[in-house]
């Protein structure tokens, strides 16, 4: 089996151009080796004797990996040798990447302030509000909330007050949902009646004010067309001209030729008074002083109008109104006749008829060249409207790109009023995604900083740039572009000046700049972490430890420890480590690492439960410090680990599922569509999981994927709904769920409606509609996975309803089928039936069975006394550091033991690794009651920055101010 696995591996052409790719005998461990290491290393010394397995041991090294030392004394047997194509991981190749994103040494104060500025709403206009949130989203990133930054991004769009920067936020809220990955998907015109009302093309191109209940104007008005503006002007004389230009003039289909236009051998008869009044050029030429003014025929042969465009001209000039007839070309030359004589009315009606043709790339390559040329507003936005709907594959069009990202093509743009800071944003975005060194993005991020103003836009457009040149390896501009952010004031610009300057060799200046940031700021886990890169030995891991303690999120430290633990050949240890940083926040990288370690110990089917984990996250992964693609890797190891049939695999993933075992149920599922990949069922399920975890994005991805494979009408209506559902569209995954049941009645489609319903506030009445709802899913096929999760779901809403004999018997029903979740529900019930101690015992047994329990320990402190909740609670945050309300317990704890100090420092421990809106709130009613008013204003606006609607913080809000305002209240503590 050794030679067929090297064999494989060198048809991969894995060896060639890597010069630690390399087969090595390895000696076997150290006495050092920790007592863990040693019996796994013996155990797999055992089992490669008998079965003739290769032997692996961890190889120490720094940089590169080396052959070790062969000596013709005191040699060891050899052993089998091992496969590692690229040797071990290294410490020196796992440095964390500067964020490309607006990041505050505190952002407690930021979130307040900018709230202070929202507060001031009704008397700010609306392109400041559009402004407010687009800037609100961009210091919301660092939180890295989807629901939040959606949030933000539809306020902008709903306060956008021109075409141009609707139709910039509707593209962006489009690309956050990926709809370009669909197959088949729905038409620009018309809207699809789920679609969001705010991402409606149209609507993007309207100058009326929108509102969050308004419906798309594509199932509002009649057609397009029919909305042209009339223009009706008057004709002055020289003597009562006050400048204003235009008065009404009365329609008159009737009235006769007085005036003919010639061109070439043809006369176009016209109203005089009628053509003179579409603008004041016109009129000057035909009223004014010129010799045309006398004449009854007008020669127009050099205006380059064509007879027909005249006959139309005419025609607008009578009815005010573009006839619907009228051909392409002729509106074109129309348009261009409009812009010489300034008709600006003329101009509009064909601006908007042209600007409703653009319905696809093709139109809008067409005519983009000439709506540029006649600053033809409209036709511009409806062209870049197509392009911007069409990312990111639009950017691979030279043509588009030439456009969007060349500086003569953003003055065209500029001069056409459809250049923004908001335009370059997003499209940077959408770059930086895609492929963060291209020159694609280096092109968007210089228009980026060439629209920013001074500020947070400045701040970010460099920072952003800075990132993209480190990450292309131009240090020297990379430094120089951050020390420019830090100049404009954003102080974690820091953060990248050190790593430039430690990548052109000068360490030391790197340490300093960092120490500067100590210095000047309250420190932090991302200072401490950023620290560490330039020390050695104790000083580097004490910074490590500090960094972890302060933000337990940052995955480096823990990947260094492991990596380092690893080299000191205790394996065991080093899995014990990342360990510690997968069961809260899983990341393609942290399980690459332990992937790496299973291999290290010979434990295939481990390491190839990571790899499918992972290439689930991220299907383009490239392992091994990027040098091997993950499928090529779990090829190989398929061929050591039994493969099992889709029949064994459905029971492995009910085990898992039961287990609460997320990561092994995504990796069973992943070899199950190796098996099936078109089995849209199976998408579904891995999306549940994805989301379970965390990982929304790659949960999208598997929603749109299960869209894209349905067979069934039906089906994909479901997974419309869902993927609408998943981004905020309550609504129109309702529609969604109701037209599905239209068609066929199906569980998921029942599940959808009533998890949506469920969605808000219940009534006694839509309570029992919902469990109606979950009756009828259970009563279509499926699989007991889901239907153990429709009956855990039925006994919640009983538990709303105060029917727990119902719910008890809903949660027992779902525990006989293994859906080991509902102990949970059933715990609930029974403490709410006064009988706390079978509750602890339920939640017990759920500790005992979930492989995930982070939150099984949090509730069962719910069901105890104060001692052993303290000590759950412990067990919850050592699992879950993100889990919060373990520390708004301990904090509450505290102040009934009138330890106010020590109450604010356990919130402040939380907030300051995730501003949480409950910590917040907390916190701020911690304050009030220790009288700092000032405190408490700060924490309630910046918990309502994070949600407006939130009820109790806005009544703190208001009783705080009353103090602050009040007279006779004494200044209040710092």
């Amino acid at each position: 089996m050794q030679n067929n696995l090297f064999t494989t591996i060198r048809s991969l052409k894995l060896v060639d151009g890597c010069k630690s790719a390399a087969i090595f005998t390895i000696p076997p461990s150290s006495s050092s080796s920790s007592a863990a290491s040693s019996s796994s290393t013996s155990a797999a010394s055992s089992s490669s004797e008998t079965s003739g397995k290769p032997h692996l041991l961890p190889l120490l090294r720094s940089k590169s990996i080396q052959p070790p030392p062969l000596s013709h004394h005191n040699q060891p047997p050899l052993k089998p040798p091992l496969v590692l194509p690229y040797g071990l991981p290294s410490s020196d190749l796992i440095d964390p990447p500067v964020d490309p994103f607006l990041r505050t040494t505190d952002p407690i104060p930021s979130l307040s302030s900018l709230y202070r500025r929202f507060s001031r709403s009704p008397s700010l206009p609306s392109s400041e509000l559009c402004d407010l949130y687009l800037e609100h989203y961009s210091l919301l990133r660092s939180l890295a909330d989807p629901k939040l930054l959606r949030r933000s991004l539809r306020n902008a769009r709903l306060y956008a007050s021109d075409p141009h920067h609707k139709l910039v936020f509707s593209a962006w809220l489009r690309f956050e949902r990926r709809d370009d990955e669909l197959h088949h998907p729905p038409p620009l015109l018309p809207c699809l009646p789920s679609a969001p009302p705010l991402e409606c093309p149209r609507s993007a191109l309207s100058s009326l004010p929108d509102s969050p209940s308004s419906l798309c104007p594509c199932h509002r008005d009649p057609p397009l067309d029919s909305h042209r503006p009339s223009v009706e002007l008057d004709i002055h004389d020289d003597d009562d001209d006050d400048g204003d230009g235009d008065v009404e003039v009365v329609e008159e289909d009737g009235d006769e030729a007085d005036v003919y236009i010639c061109i070439g051998d043809d006369e176009v008869g016209c109203s005089r008074h009628r053509i003179a009044a579409l603008s004041r050029p016109l009129w000057a030429l035909l009223y004014g002083e010129f010799a045309e003014s006398r004449r009854t025929h007008i020669n127009f042969g050099q205006n380059h109008i064509s007879p027909n465009s005249m006959k139309a001209v005419e025609t607008f000039s009578r009815r005010n109104k573009l006839e619907d007839d009228v051909p392409i070309d002729v509106v074109l030359e129309i348009l261009s006749f409009a812009n010489k004589f300034c008709c600006d009315g003329l101009k509009s009606a064909c601006d908007e008829r042209l600007a409703s043709l653009v319905l696809t790339i093709d139109d809008a390559l067409q005519l983009i060249d000439f709506g540029l040329e006649e600053t033809a507003y409209l036709l511009v936005a409806a062209c870049l409207q197509v392009f911007l709907r069409g990312l990111p594959k639009s950017l691979q069009d030279p043509e588009i790109m030439r456009l969007l990202c060349s500086p003569e093509g953003k003055e065209r743009l500029l001069q056409a009023g459809h250049a923004s800071f908001a335009l370059y944003y997003f499209l940077s975005q959408v770059a930086m995604e895609e492929e963060m060194r291209s020159n694609t993005t280096v092109m968007l991020f210089e228009r980026l900083n060439e629209c920013a103003a001074p500020g947070w836009q400045k701040q970010l457009a460099l920072h952003q740039l800075g990132c993209v040149m480190l990450e292309r390896q131009e240090y020297k501009d990379a430094q120089k572009l951050f020390e420019e952010a830090v100049a404009e004031g954003h102080a974690y610009s820091q953060i990248g000046v050190a790593r430039a300057k430690y990548k052109r060799g000068h360490k030391y200046a790197a340490y300093k700049q960092i120490n500067g940031l100590f210095s000047e700021h309250n420190p932090t886990g991302w200072m401490y972490q950023e620290r560490s890169l330039y020390g050695i030995g104790k000083e580097k891991m004490a910074d490590l430890k500090i960094a972890t303690e302060l933000d337990p999120t940052l995955s480096y430290p823990y990947k260094y420890r492991a990596i380092t633990l690893m080299e000191d050949n205790k394996i065991s240890a080093a899995i014990a480590e990342i360990n510690k940083i997968i069961r809260f926040k899983v990341s393609t990288d942290c399980l690459e690492l332990r992937a790496w370690f299973f291999l290290a110990i010979e434990d295939y089917e481990g390491a190839l439960q990571d790899i499918r984990a992972l290439m689930t996250l991220d299907p383009n992964y490239m392992m091994f410090h990027g040098k091997l693609h993950g499928e090529q890797m779990i090829e190989i190891l398929k061929q050591r680990v039994h493969q099992l049939d889709m029949a064994d695999c459905w029971m492995q993933l009910y085990d898992r599922w039961s287990a609460v075992d997320d990561i092994g149920s995504l990796a069973v599922v992943h070899q199950m569509l190796s098996k099936e990949p078109a089995n849209s069922s199976l998408r579904f399920r891995q999306s549940l999981l994805l989301l379970r975890l965390n990982c929304q994005k790659a949960a999208m991805h598997s929603l749109r994927m299960a869209r894209n494979n349905s067979s069934q009408e039906h089906e994909r209506l479901v997974y419309e709904g869902w993927i609408l559902y998943d981004t905020g569209h309550r609504e129109e995954a309702l529609a969604k769920a109701e037209e599905s049941i239209a068609i066929q009645r199906s569980f998921e489609a029942f599940f959808l409606k009533a998890y949506a319903l469920a969605d808000s506030s219940l009534d006694q009445s839509l309570s029992s509609y919902v469990i109606q709802l979950l009756e009828q899913a259970n009563s279509c096929a499926s699989d007991n996975l889901r239907k153990g999760q429709a009956h855990n779901n039925m006994g919640s809403v009983y538990v709303d309803c105060d029917m727990l004999d119902a719910a008890a018997e809903c949660y027992q029903k779902a525990l006989g089928i293994k859906h080991t979740r509902a102990h949970q529900g059933l715990a609930r019930v029974y403490y709410l039936k006064n009988q706390k101690k079978a509750a602890y015992d339920e939640m017990t047994k759920l500790i005992e069975k979930a492989k995930n329990n982070a939150s099984a320990y949090e509730k069962r402190s719910e069901y105890c006394e104060r001692e052993m909740a303290k000590n759950d609670l412990y067990m919850a945050t050592k699992i879950d550091p993100l889990r919060t309300y373990p520390y708004r317990y301990r904090a509450a704890v505290m102040m009934d033991d009138h330890k106010e100090e020590e109450a604010i420092a356990e919130l402040t421990k939380a907030i300051s690794f995730k501003p949480d809106l409950q910590l917040l709130h907390l916190r701020a009613a911690f304050f009030d009651s220790m009288g700092n008013t000032s405190a408490t204003l700060r924490d309630c606006e910046a918990a309502l920055c994070l949600d407006p609607n939130h009820n109790d913080t806005i009544d703190l809000y208001n009783r705080a101010q009353e103090k602050a305002n009040s007279p006779s209240k004494a200044p209040s503590k710092a």
